[in-house]
């Protein structure tokens, strides 16, 4: 994925949520590029420092910010507020809203089937050349296996051998309003939907937040998520109906 796939089509219309975003909150839209085979934590901490050269330098000053992250980029997002507010970021204070689509804060069963799969073929000595193949795949990859947002949730363990959930619970920032959207392949809600089917990449309770230890569910509330039913991962991107979901979510705040 990149920066490129923002901008897409959908029954003939072009649909590029940033921009229809952009024009409703009157702001400039921004698209970040970054390398997805560093870890999570290390984007995040070089989005921080790449803001707070933003809000230096801009010709204006800035006076809000809003985020719309889609997939591994909401969790880069999370770690770079994190970073921001541990040291006293200026752009930090400007951050009015996190939107997320796809994004998997509790990580993605495919990676966590990719680490199975590794410790499978890495038992029998025929089959262990086939787990190094497995284990090419990158830090910002495995991160997605629980959805690890900071350093202390990788470092000092073997990523391709540790299957437990280790992360630190990182709350979403009380002073920014969040908002989550989560697709589904299944045309309506159901039991089914909700726990197994999700958009082909994340199941449904990743996408919103939710968690099963209270401890670690992210508290969305009801009103800041939404659901596009008959929408796959990638799909997101081009709904045009998403990004009118966004504006309204912005543009409440400010009546």
């Amino acid at each position: 994925m990149n920066d490129l796939q923002w901008r897409g089509d959908h029954r003939g219309d072009e649909v590029d949520h940033a921009a229809t975003v952009a024009a409703a909150l009157g702001a400039t839209a921004l698209s970040l590029r970054y390398n997805t085979g560093l870890h999570v934590s290390e984007n995040g901490r070089s989005l921080s420092e790449l803001l707070a050269q933003l809000v230096a330098f801009w010709p204006v000053p800035i006076e809000q910010i809003t985020f719309v992250t889609h997939s591994m980029g909401g969790l880069v997002a999370r770690s770079a507020c994190q970073h921001g507010e541990d040291t006293g970021q200026l752009w930090r204070t400007r951050l009015r809203h996190l939107v997320f689509l796809g994004t998997p804060h509790h990580g993605a069963p495919l990676e966590r089937g990719g680490q199975w799969l590794d410790r499978l073929l890495g038992q029998s000595l025929f089959s262990a050349p086939f787990a190094a193949l497995g284990q090419m795949r990158s830090a910002g990859i495995t991160d997605l296996r629980h959805g690890n947002v900071r350093d202390a949730d990788w470092q000092g363990r073997d990523r391709f051998t540790s299957a437990h959930d280790h992360r630190e619970h990182l709350p979403l920032p009380d002073d920014v309003a969040c908002f989550s959207v989560a697709a589904t392949l299944a045309a309506r809600r159901g039991p089914l939907a909700e726990r197994l089917i999700g958009d082909g990449l994340v199941p449904l309770h990743s996408a919103l937040g939710q968690h099963d230890v209270a401890d670690r569910d992210l508290g969305l509330h009801r009103h800041a998520h939404w659901i596009s039913h008959g929408t796959g991962h990638i799909e997101l991107l081009y709904r045009p109906e998403v990004g009118t979901q966004i504006v309204n979510w912005c543009l409440k705040l400010r009546d």
